[in-house]
């Protein structure tokens, strides 16, 4: 404890008075009325009350303020109430950083409680991604970014501007609001519009919730079954499976429908996807440096693995080589994305000329795998080709080399060309493609 030779009753006058001998560092005045009270004063001139005691042996010396701030008076009572604590065995320093560390939890639970789904919703879009992927595939991170706009963009088609995303008005709300009524509520507007558009929201809004809970940082706050609630699932419109496909007496229709489209890119490519099954976008990507025409070889981006690989077939080798080489994608475009991004016009057109009132992009996938179960070709071909998820109830299935795949694809292709009334010399160079209805 310091040395107490100077101990007065500590009047205002006194501690104006006080002052610190040139050669010390640091002057006390002590209170004969608070006796663990006394004045500090430093050569600068600065004067601060502290309190100064022992616990258990140690000296134990704390700063109350200065005396610009707390009045004598006032100075006592809190040495007084630090001499009861220290009297109970109490130190008033972990005391006081015991409560400094409640107020920065308090803090921060209020910082928490208040942050909306609209910050979070960018380090979703940056850190997250799908199960077994390192990052979202691009089209779906479009949609995931075009869900959740402002609107009010000049529309691309048409007049007028974008309306908001589905998910956009649950971005102002806090995330730890997010629950089974707040969801409901929100469901129910969106539905007004479209309950397919509502509901797909949904389900990326239940990954977001996902991923928040998963995050130590976001877990606390996140209702990870608030999408799943019954409220919500029983709105849901019915999720039947669609259908559509090509019957085989279709083909002819919709293949002179497909060929007398004056986009010649887009003819082209909806003949591939037939003839290959594959999705709509990957063979939108396919580049030419993944064409072999000297192996008979496609690589294309795959939805399950990377990329698969499948045999080029002779007549997709010749339709393709009667394509110019405007840039990188196969499929060229003079769009932005420099490749066709939606050939559904074309496609409508087709149908419209085959007298076919409804198929989807999805439906070539479906009528390849139909086609090709009709030409004998077996399932666990047909689905590596289409890129399925390996499954053990295709024939056990077996993943084929290209050569094996080989005949299986000419088989399926000869039946689809057989139905389309198409003849064409399997032997010509690729680039002379000759059709004959």
């Amino acid at each position: 404890m310091s040395e107490q030779k100077s101990r007065v009753r500590l009047t205002a006058g006194r501690v104006a008075d006080f002052t610190c001998p040139p050669s010390k560092s640091q002057a006390f005045l002590w209170d004969t009325e608070a006796p663990a009270l006394a004045l500090r004063v430093t050569p600068t001139g600065r004067k601060t009350y502290v309190f100064e005691s022992r616990l258990n042996g140690a000296t134990l010396r704390v700063n109350i303020g200065t005396a610009a701030d707390w009045p004598i008076e006032k100075a006592r009572g809190e040495a007084q109430r630090l001499k009861v604590l220290v009297d109970s065995g109490q130190d008033p320093r972990e005391i006081e950083r015991q409560q400094q560390a409640e107020k920065a939890e308090a803090k921060a639970a209020a910082t928490a409680q208040a942050l909306t789904v609209g910050e979070v919703w960018p380090l979703y879009l940056a850190n997250g991604r799908p199960k077994r992927k390192d990052a979202w595939k691009p089209r779906y991170r479009a949609d995931l970014e075009a869900m959740a706009a402002p609107g009010g963009e000049p529309k691309k088609r048409g007049h007028g501007v974008t309306r908001p995303g589905p998910l956009y008005p649950l971005l102002a709300l806090p995330l730890a609001a997010i629950n089974e009524d707040t969801l409901k509520s929100w469901y129910d507007r969106e539905a007004v519009a479209g309950k397919h558009q509502a509901a797909r929201a949904l389900m990326m809004f239940r990954g977001f919730l996902r991923w928040c809970a998963a995050r130590p940082e976001y877990r606390s706050l996140t209702d990870r079954e608030a999408g799943k609630a019954a409220a919500i699932v029983e709105s849901l419109p019915s999720t039947t499976r669609r259908t559509d496909a090509l019957e085989a007496a279709q083909v002819p229709g919709w293949w002179a429908g497909v060929e007398q489209l004056n986009n010649r890119t887009a003819s082209a490519y909806l003949r591939a996807l037939l003839l290959t099954g594959a999705r709509r976008e990957e063979l939108a990507a396919l580049a030419w440096a993944n064409v072999d025409f000297q192996w008979r070889k496609l690589t294309i981006a795959d939805k399950v693995d990377s990329t698969r690989t499948i045999p080029l077939t002779p007549y997709m080798a010749q339709l393709l080589a009667t394509l110019p080489r405007v840039g990188p994608f196969v499929f060229a475009s003079t769009g932005k994305a420099g490749r066709i991004t939606d050939a559904r016009a074309s496609h409508a057109q087709a149908l419209r000329h085959a007298g076919i009132e409804h198929l989807t992009f999805h439906g070539l996938r479906r009528s390849f795998s139909l086609l090709g179960e009709a030409a004998g070709a077996p399932a666990g071909a047909i689905a590596q080709v289409m890129g399925h998820k390996p499954s053990a109830t295709a024939e056990g299935y077996r993943p084929r080399s290209i050569d094996a795949l080989r005949p299986f694809l000419e088989q399926i292709e000869g039946h689809i060309l057989s139905l389309a009334a198409v003849q064409f010399d399997a032997q010509a160079e690729p680039g002379k493609l000759r059709a004959v209805q």
